[in-house]
């Protein structure tokens, strides 16, 4: 993300874009983040705000809002995880995408997927990011880096050597001021001569045989590291704002619908249930009602979560849960979404059938001509969002979906 908390805080406030904005407040404190314009005075992160004010005394600085910045962050990460679920989130701005699984949705390969990550945050949340691809982490970090702000930049893997031994010394991860110096003394000020080093030479320069491994590799190009889809948090979520603000039951609870499917998605691909569903609207006025409501047993389909998140939108809209699609609401509603919290490993979870579950097991082992129980429809269910899956997976998210009934 480029200046993200800057970024974050003109999105909200759009009177700032262009004014040097600085994050920190404070005699004693550090800048948190600088927007460009005041980079241009020379602020930059982690420099103290008592400098900063002296070298930009016309900024505005604003205190931090780490609650907004996450869930800036959230939604940037959900963009994220419409393209592939393989995403390492390193902070709360910056993350890794694997999205070699993802190239048969996108015919314009990795450059319409960057071109498409660019604009979806930009239009949906306000701020920019850049984005760098190469065939490896080392490589899209440095690429992403130099492609700020707000842009892209591809390095195919035959060039990925000549790309960094181009950069500067210190902008090898793990060369800091101590490694510099130790390099320095041996000759070394930039890549291209640490490139020239063998590894026996960097073995004496640190003083480590792994450090010295890995800075020859780097200094060539070579990265093995693999994107590791980062910890789950601690729920799964997917909100939407609509174009233009809807007035009827039937967009908001089709959106729901949706919200549910993508959900769902999302905990199978993480091998993960949970076991409370979230509803969160907000309004023309901008304000948030959410609701929520725990099930007895944890679930992943939209089969299981949809008839909770209905029961709580028409409770949050103040309306019946037969109401029809065609019935106004008191205040247009701007945005829905739906998440799932109490997460716990699918293959772990314990599935307690309720009593429902075992008089509907007894009709059936009397009566074998008695229609599927609950259990067995959840399980065919399952199964049938589990295929759509793999459909989207290879022909897109598009390509596919459950229908929602009419009325």
């Amino acid at each position: 993300m480029d200046a993200f908390f800057a970024s974050c805080e003109i999105a909200r406030n759009p009177q700032l874009r262009g004014l040097p904005v600085i994050i920190g407040t404070g005699t004693r404190s550090v800048v948190s983040a600088a927007s460009y314009e005041a980079r241009a005075f020379g602020v930059n992160s982690a420099m103290p705000v008592a400098a900063a004010r002296r070298r930009c005394p016309q900024g505005v600085f604003l205190p931090v809002d780490m609650a907004y910045y996450r869930s800036v962050s959230a939604q940037v990460f959900a963009i994220f995880e419409e393209v592939t679920p393989f995403v390492e989130k390193v902070s709360v701005d910056e993350g890794y995408l694997d999205v070699s699984g993802a190239l048969g949705a996108w015919p314009g390969g990795p450059e319409q997927i960057g071109a498409w990550i660019r604009a979806q945050v930009h239009e949906r949340l306000g701020v920019t990011c850049s984005v760098g691809i190469a065939a490896n982490k080392l490589i899209a970090k440095l690429a992403s880096t130099t492609a700020k702000p707000d842009g892209m930049l591809i390095v195919p893997q035959a060039r990925s050597a000549e790309f960094i031994q181009v950069m500067p010394l210190r902008s090898v991860p793990g060369i800091g001021p101590a490694m510099e110096k130790s390099l320095a003394a041996w000759g070394c000020t930039t890549v291209a001569q640490l490139a020239q080093l063998s590894e026996d030479d960097l073995l004496h320069a640190t003083g480590s045989r792994v450090e010295a491994q890995r800075l020859w590799r780097a200094a060539r190009g070579v990265d093995d590291r693999r994107v590791i889809v980062s910890a789950p948090e601690k729920s799964v979520g997917y909100e939407r704002t609509f174009d233009a603000d809807r007035t009827t039951l039937g967009p908001v609870d089709a959106l729901v619908r949706t919200c549910c499917e993508e959900v769902a998605s999302r905990l199978r691909a993480r091998e993960l249930v949970g076991r409370t569903v979230s509803v969160k609207i907000r309004y023309s006025d901008l304000r948030y009602v959410s609701r929520a409501h725990s099930l007895d047993r944890p679930v992943n389909t939209a089969a299981d979560i949809y008839p909770t998140a209905r029961e709580l939108l028409c409770a949050i809209l103040a309306l019946g849960a037969d109401a029809p699609a065609s019935t106004r609401l008191f205040q247009p509603v701007r945005l829905a979404g739906v998440s799932v919290s109490s997460l716990e490993s699918a293959h772990g979870a314990a599935y307690q059938p309720t009593l429902e579950d075992l008089m509907e097991q007894q009709v059936a082992e009397a009566n074998p001509s008695h229609p599927r129980s609950q259990s067995e429809t959840r399980a065919k269910t399952g199964d049938a969002e589990k295929a759509i899956d793999s459909i989207r997976k290879r022909f897109g998210k598009g390509s596919v979906g459950f229908g929602i009934r009419g009325e």
